[in-house]
């Protein structure tokens, strides 16, 4: 359990100070102060219903906390996505437990809804007296109309009508509610147009419906292998990436916030509410070492039958598989901390990185290397990837970082399509399926050999970010050995992971991306070290047979994860407070995936039995 920290009187709460809780369709982050900040239903990309975090004047919040607040401290539920905000003003302590319910026995595993769309805050007081603060503030406004039990509101900037009952009767809002130690109160917001639950379980306390989506989370969080370092964190981070699966068709978002700014004051602000293609693989790729294979096929069939409306698939789409809304800057808002612009929608759907042929035809082999079928019609789809990969390498693209520059030939991009042309030749032998697969691997490994010679740079004495011209450094190249592009102990890998290092390193185990003027991007401005980075060159010193130093530097990594156990994408590297998107999955996968390695690094064994054999 965390420790008691003072809540800060006015401004921003850090981003670290926040928990996430969701149900698979949509979520929300709970702060430290009891106020809901920022809240998306029912679809983690809607209009946000609460965005205090991003306008704590405008931005609407649901807010549940004492007067006089002072010292708070957060914790989840032992292995559930149900979180407790203890808060304590100067007169007695109130726990608030929130949760958004699930269904009772339901299975998050399947490709199916789960949730009930009510969001439970039950309150209880443990210590002394408190006057209880309850006001709901949609962004934008709300009608309020009350009905038996509560309130309905309708909400015309989210076209959403809501409902909202209490344990008691509901006066004018807002309002304070005086209660003393063992008191509780119970408030439900609804979204689903389901049947009132006051009416349909009359009978059933908020104690109990949280009771029931805790024991959800449990049976699901229990397949979730322990044999690794940090076995709590590793449950913790496969518990937070399941909240960002949109458990019905297995899409995964990149995380749940928007425009949470990569630099204090700058404009490296993003909407990330979306599903990559390139995250979403790395993602399942993770969950599926620790124990959890149904996510592969969930997302492996949605990345499939997206809307591949010329013919490719895109960098990324909203959870439904269409391309998301065009990218706009909301005016009205104020930004976190002032960072501007504010976003909705990510252009970069529009722009082309040839990655995404690897992604999806890894995922397809990982899923194939475990004995799930591959039909006719998916092969189809995968072996026209690897065709288009044999060329694509060979023109510029935006990259893995998305550049706002015009393309550039970067050697992630082209170690991607060795990728897909690799295991499209593997997987076309091993399952005796139709395609040239001579070929493919023959120009597979042509591009391996056009990556060490063409991205190398004698003068920095390590591969760079482009192929046959002269770049910067740039720590995607740490994520080939995870691919088998190369080998870490690879002399030229080596080599280039001791030059981004020293070269890239933020200090304290930290890493830049790349450096904006050397690697020029479009914005140009500095932001935090990308978390992901180091997890990767974790994965990289074990590969190169430095165990102790890859343990000491993931122990360090997870040094810095909040008091929830949570990641951001970025560190700052100045005070190690959080930047960027939160909670970012893959930050939470690369966590997961140097467990992993970690793990059977130190039992001596392989650190990918399961594919190992088709690799042979």
């Amino acid at each position: 359990m965390s420790q008691w920290s003072p809540v800060p009187l006015e401004g921003y709460l850090p981003i670290e100070d926040h928990g996430l809780i969701g149900d698979g369709r949509g979520c929300a982050l709970v702060g430290r102060d009891g106020a809901i900040g920022f809240m998306c239903v029912p679809r983690f990309d809607s209009p946000p219903l609460f965005c205090s975090l991003l306008d704590r004047r405008s931005g609407g919040s649901f807010l549940l906390a004492p007067d006089g607040l002072r010292h708070s401290r957060q914790y989840y539920v032992e292995d559930s996505g149900v979180l407790v905000t203890e808060l304590r003003s100067d007169t007695g302590v109130v726990e608030v437990t929130d949760a958004f319910l699930l269904e009772p026995g339901a299975r998050l595993e399947e490709d199916a809804p789960v949730g009930r769309g009510e969001l439970v805050r039950w309150a209880r007081v443990t210590h002394g007296t408190v006057d209880l603060a309850v006001s709901v503030q949609p962004r934008g406004g709300a009608r309020y109309e009350p009905r038996t039990g509560g309130w309905r509101l309708t909400c015309p900037r989210q076209s959403l009508r809501l409902h909202l009952t209490a344990s008691r009767p509901l006066p004018d809002h807002p309002f304070t509610l005086p209660l003393r130690a063992g008191d509780g109160f119970w408030v439900r917001l609804r979204w689903s147009q389901r049947q009132d639950p006051s009416a349909e379980r009359a009978e059933r306390t908020a104690s109990s419906c949280i009771d029931d989506t805790t024991g959800v989370w449990r049976r699901w969080s229990a397949r979730v292998v322990d044999d690794t370092p940090r076995p709590e964190m590793v449950r913790r981070s496969a518990i937070t990436l399941k909240l960002l699966d949109h458990v019905e068709n297995g899409a995964i978002v990149a995380a749940p916030t928007s425009s949470l700014p990569e630099r204090i004051g700058g404009d490296r602000n993003w909407d990330y509410r979306y599903t990559w293609i390139r995250d979403a693989a790395y993602t399942v790729f993770a969950l599926r070492r620790i124990g959890l294979p149904e996510e592969a096929g969930g997302f492996l069939h949605w990345a499939l039958t997206a809307d591949w409306r010329d013919g490719r698939p895109r960098v990324l789409y909203d959870v439904d598989g269409r391309p998301p809304q065009p990218e706009v800057i909301d005016e009205e808002l104020e930004g976190y901390r002032a960072s501007v612009p504010v976003r909705w929608g990510n252009a970069a759907v529009e722009q082309i990185q040839h990655d995404v042929y690897g992604e999806i035809l890894d995922c397809a082999f990982q899923w194939a290397a475990i004995g799930r079928p591959l039909s006719a019609d998916l092969w189809h789809r995968l072996s026209g990837l690897a065709e288009r990969s044999r060329t694509a390498w060979t023109t510029p693209d935006h990259g893995i970082w998305e550049v706002r520059t015009h393309g550039r030939p970067f050697t992630y991009s082209a170690a991607m399509c060795q990728v897909a042309l690799d295991r499209a030749a593997r997987l076309a032998t091993r399952l005796d399926l139709p395609g040239d697969a001579t070929t493919w691997a023959a120009e597979a490994r042509y591009l391996t050999d056009r990556i060490i010679h063409d991205a190398w740079d004698e003068t920095q004495n390590s591969l760079t970010e482009h192929l046959g011209h002269r770049g910067g450094l740039d720590a995607s190249l740490l994520a080939l050995p995870l691919r088998r592009v190369l080998s870490a102990d690879h002399p030229r890998m080596v080599a280039t992971a001791q030059a981004i290092t020293e070269r890239l390193g933020a200090g304290d185990g930290l890493l830049f991306r790349y450096l904006p003027q050397d690697s020029p991007d479009g914005i140009n401005e500095p932001e935090g070290a990308f978390l992901l980075c180091s997890f990767w060159l974790v994965d990289n010193l074990v590969g190169q047979g430095r165990v102790d130093e890859a343990t000491e530097l993931f122990e360090k990594l997870c040094s810095y994860a909040s008091p929830l156990g949570l990641f951001a994408e970025q560190i700052d590297p100045a005070d190690h407070s959080f930047l960027g998107n939160y909670p970012q999955a893959l930050s939470h996968v690369g966590l997961l995936s140097s467990a992993v390695v970690l793990s059977r690094a130190q039992r001596g064994v392989r650190p990918e039995l399961s594919t190992h054999a088709w690799f042979q």
